[in-house]
């Protein structure tokens, strides 16, 4: 593997191969290494960030070949992840693999491979008693399975919107704004996760960040499905967070206009007072 000469304190393999070490941390060896060497993984995680966050899905993998097999086995650790520091940058590791625009079947792959990684990063249902070594360690932090999950949402959503917010006001610092690539990936990111409760202060900002870029920088998969859960009042979102979203995504607006109208068809109105209620809470 070709070393980084610009990051030369990046000891990539040495990290690779404590990963391999220690598996999924099942012996009570492997534990206490882990929990050992938890702040220095969390300053190479961050210091492997920085250094693939400019570089794209494609130079990163060129320069790092086995990413893949690092960040998997970490993300499978529940040591490793049980860290809430380490599980927010191995998704902001991910985030910066994904293709935006996959050219190829390869990408594609490995597109839905960090999705479900993603996926299974923030599933409760990774997080159940079930999980001897997961739940023995969130116990001994004093949370049930449940609040640790709460808590972890909750920083990461906190997290990405103060960022996005914050370079929304920063827009002129180009060294500081965020790449719309990012973004883009973190709407895709999004996806799966639409109707979980806690992410909607992050689809509100999402949807009304638009950044220094003349195109539509929000991916159209996520549009649609912010969309489409909130036609079918699987979530609730502010009027200008839902009047941006159709102003840049125009499908979505067509899709809800139908909507209404299938509803004002299909429905049996008594008066048009009814009527008018049902036209108010379209929002249209």
């Amino acid at each position: 593997m070709a070393q980084d000469t610009t990051v030369p304190k990046l000891n990539f393999e040495y990290w690779l191969d404590k990963a391999i070490e220690w598996g999924q941390a099942t012996t009570l060896e492997s534990q206490k290494d882990v929990c050992l060497h938890l702040p220095q993984l969390q300053e190479f995680l961050h210091q492997l960030y920085e250094t693939i966050k400019h570089l794209g899905p494609t130079v990163a993998i060129q320069q790092f070949p086995l990413i893949g097999q690092l960040l998997g086995r970490l993300c499978w650790n529940p040591f490793v992840i049980g860290y809430d520091e380490s599980q927010k940058t191995l998704m902001w590791c991910l985030c910066c693999l994904y293709s935006s625009e996959p050219q190829n079947a390869v990408e594609l792959k490995a597109n839905s491979w960090i999705r479900s990684l993603l996926c299974h990063l923030l599933s409760s249902s990774k997080w159940e008693s079930n999980e001897a070594e997961t739940s023995t360690f969130i116990s001994a932090l004093g949370y049930t399975s449940a609040d640790y999950y709460c808590h972890l949402v909750k920083n990461m959503v906190v997290s990405l919107v103060t960022e996005l917010r914050e370079n929304q006001y920063n827009g002129l610092n180009i060294q500081e704004s965020i790449s719309a690539t990012r973004v883009n990936a973190i709407s895709i990111f999004c996806v799966p996760l639409i109707t979980l409760p806690d992410l909607t202060p992050l689809l509100e900002t999402l949807l009304l960040y638009h950044g220094g870029s003349s195109k539509e920088i929000l991916s159209s998969e996520f549009l649609e499905a912010v969309n489409e859960a909130f036609l079918k009042k699987k979530i609730s979102l502010p009027e200008s967070a839902v009047f941006s979203l159709w102003l840049r995504h125009l499908p979505s607006l067509e899709k809800a206009t139908l909507h209404l109208l299938d509803q004002l068809f299909s429905i049996q109105l008594n008066s048009l007072e009814e009527v008018a209620r049902v036209i108010k809470d379209s929002l249209l």
